[in-house]
């Protein structure tokens, strides 16, 4: 299975989320984060302009439609990163 991680403005939780679904994703967890990189440093001083990190395992497939559709409809609009990591799940089904 892979582990998509995906930093990005707040902006963007819903077209996210969205994304999720479409790809086939069955669940996920998101949070507010704070950091610093390339565009500067993010706080969470400002609540509409904070970051969030969603996390989602999925297989290695959808991994890779999600990452695809990412890149084309998501990085030019809004301040984002997204990785994917191997992993190994206990309860496979779930996902």
């Amino acid at each position: 299975m892979k582990l998509v991680t995906i930093v990005c403005e707040k902006l963007a939780r819903e077209a996210v989320t969205r994304l999720l679904r479409d790809v086939g994703a069955h669940g996920w967890t998101l949070w507010e984060v704070e950091g610093s990189g390339a565009q500067g440093s993010r706080t969470g001083d400002i609540p509409e302009f904070t970051n969030i990190q969603v996390e989602v395992i999925v297989p290695p497939a959808v991994a890779e439609m999600l990452l695809t559709r990412l890149e084309k409809e998501f990085f030019k609009r809004y301040a984002m990163v997204a990785y994917e990591s191997d992993i190994s799940v206990i309860r496979r089904e779930k996902f």
